[in-house]
């Protein structure tokens, strides 16, 4: 059974940082992706970042044009978590972050629907 525990949210100031992560538990698969969405309360969920994985390694990334330069994703394979540092963050910033993941039957590419979520963490900047 898959799990995904995410944490490190909190309240920030803007131009502030902060860095979320995920722990995960349980076989995907040997090619999968993973990936963290927001979203805000009445809105759509939108993904923000993606790992693409396969036999373990990391491949590439992507990232949605609100935060790319600011965000990274990463992961530590020795521990299985999934990270999002997140710098210069803004208001606009401000949601309930989840970490995601799903099998995926691509080169280099993930599917647009994820399986497997946590349970979010809050993240609030203020201006």
């Amino acid at each position: 059974q898959v799990r995904l525990v995410e944490s490190g949210g909190g309240s920030v100031q803007a131009g502030g940082s902060l860095r979320l992560s995920c722990g995960v538990s349980g076989y995907i698969a040997s090619t999968y992706c993973m990936a963290w969405f927001r979203q805000v309360s009445g809105q759509e969920r939108e993904r923000v970042a993606r790992l693409y994985l396969r036999s373990g390694q990391s491949g590439g990334t992507a990232y949605d044009d609100s935060v790319k330069g600011r965000f990274t994703i990463s992961r530590d394979a020795a521990t299985n978590t999934l990270y999002l540092q997140m710098n210069d963050l803004g208001p606009d910033d401000t949601a309930m972050y989840y970490c995601a993941a799903v099998p995926s039957p691509f080169l280099n590419n993930c599917p647009n629907t994820y399986d497997y979520w946590g349970q979010g963490t809050q993240v609030t900047v203020s201006s």
